[in-house]
């Protein structure tokens, strides 16, 4: 079952009830009638309660008048939940099927949504909005992980974007907020964590989604953090996809094919016996730094 909302996220979802929202059929309807089904290889699997969807939409806060990217909405169930909540929403759907779907939702608020027919992967995000936006999505699973890397990257730091709000597989949630010394931990825990503060807003059932996936799903929510002194993001990208390329091999072996990576660890006194995963995400950060200078 999917845990109760805390009392401000009750607060959060309780608050668009005050606006004035157009009526909708129900989810299941809309998809019946322009006869959709969920692929497997575009990564679908759709949600219908409206009432998990709000609390999904209700975790970045207050989103009346800001921009939002959304990937993959398919049929809208998510996109409506953010409409209600007053933002102005930019979603990215590659499935020509879900368009008519979309269209509807774009006359019921009208100003509100703008859907782009394409590759998410693709489409850079700076080039749709004027100014800062938030990301929320249920992402579909095969490019989930891409589109989260691609936007924790970059040497541009604050982010153009004010926080993710992204469905996963549990077990990537799971990778992105772990600890050094757990088995989930690895590059994805500490591109995520270095200047940044993810964390596990609500886990989702299986059987919330039609049709229900093998594993269970949670939604992670980022927003940026200040962003260590003196450090190249590319440094510090190359020194952990090269510790956990080879991760069960010890540090002087991992990292032999980076110059200066050795010297750094004997700098910093890490001893080169040890393993990517026993480092903490401040360990890589100051390696990153040495290499950088």
């Amino acid at each position: 079952m999917t845990p109760s909302p805390n009392p401000a996220q009750a607060e959060l979802v309780e608050a668009p009830r005050h606006m004035t929202t157009p009526d909708l059929p129900p989810l299941r309807e809309v998809v019946q009638r322009h006869g959709l089904i969920a692929t497997k290889a575009l990564g679908q699997n759709f949600l219908f309660d409206e009432q998990l969807l709000s609390r999904i939409a209700a975790v970045p806060g207050d989103l009346k008048g800001a921009n939002v990217l959304e990937v993959g909405p398919g049929p809208g169930g998510l996109t409506r939940a953010l409409l209600r909540r007053g933002a102005n929403v930019t979603a990215i759907e590659m499935d020509r099927r879900c368009l008519p779907a979309l269209a509807e939702l774009n006359e019921a608020f009208p100003g509100q949504l703008t859907v782009i027919e394409g590759d998410a992967t693709k489409i850079a995000p700076e080039t749709l909005f004027d100014g800062p936006w938030h990301v929320i999505a249920n992402l579909p699973y095969n490019v989930g992980t891409a589109l989260f890397v691609g936007w924790l990257s970059g040497p541009n730091w604050p982010p153009q974007w004010r926080s993710l709000t992204l469905m996963f597989q549990q077990e990537v949630a799971e990778r992105i907020i772990a600890a050094p010394g757990s088995d989930a931990y690895g590059r994805l825990a500490v591109l995520a964590q270095w200047r940044a503060a993810p964390r596990i807003a609500m886990r989702v059932h299986r059987s919330a989604f039609t049709p229900p996936p093998k594993v269970m799903s949670a939604i992670i929510h980022v927003e940026p953090a200040a962003m260590p002194e003196g450090v190249s993001a590319r440094m510090l990208e190359r020194v952990t996809e090269a510790a956990f390329g080879q991760r069960r091999k010890m540090l002087r072996q991992s990292l032999k094919g980076l110059p200066g990576a050795l010297g750094a660890l004997e700098t910093l006194g890490i001893d080169p016996q040890r393993r990517a995963e026993t480092l903490a995400v401040t360990d890589f950060v100051a390696i990153a730094r040495l290499l950088t200078k």
